[in-house]
């Protein structure tokens, strides 16, 4: 390799059989080494590029978990027996799914279980629909909380401690 090398540098300074240089020699040489050139430049563009990419793909476009969230309840009737050993409520809960994401998350048709303990006492059905980019899709759900045979001390002291538990299943399009 490095005597190609020489002999290009020697066919370069090299006075041909007119005591002259060589100057399609030089003119190749010359080519040779901006071909070089732009080839550097351009696996450097391709390589810079490739890397902003991949930046960009793992921070910005991340796909993040939507969170779902019960953001206020109204209560209708609400009907406690004398013993307080039961309870039958209507309440309106506005729901919320907030997505934090670069693109919209739609989600399929899903049941929202409320508990009281580990005892279901009420369901509530969400229709499928879109959650927009960064933002929050809010909507009503209207349910019928009821239960039979649970133990008063929550109720006699007029506190009803509620659980959700719900799986929206979607997916985020970008």
């Amino acid at each position: 390799m490095a005597e190609k090398e020489q002999q290009r540098v020697n066919n370069l300074v090299t006075p041909n059989s007119n005591g002259r240089i060589d100057e399609e020699a030089q003119s190749q040489e010359l080519r040779r080494k901006k071909r070089m050139k732009y080839l550097t430049y351009g696996v450097a563009f391709v390589v810079f590029q490739t890397a902003i990419i991949m930046i960009f793909a793992l921070t910005v476009m991340k796909v993040k978990t939507p969170k779902f969230r019960v953001r206020s309840a109204t209560f209708g009737t609400f009907d406690v027996p004398a013993n307080g050993t039961s309870f039958n409520i209507n309440m309106i809960a506005e729901v919320g799914v907030k997505n934090p994401n670069f693109g919209q998350y739609k989600y399929d048709d899903s049941t929202i279980a409320f508990f009281y303990g580990n005892v279901q006492v009420g369901t509530a059905s969400v229709s499928k629909a879109k959650a927009k980019l960064k933002s929050t899709k809010k909507f009503k759900v209207t349910v019928n909380l009821s239960s039979n045979n649970l133990l008063g001390s929550d109720l006699t002291a007029g506190v009803l401690p509620l659980t959700i538990q719900s799986t929206l299943k979607g997916k985020v399009e970008l």
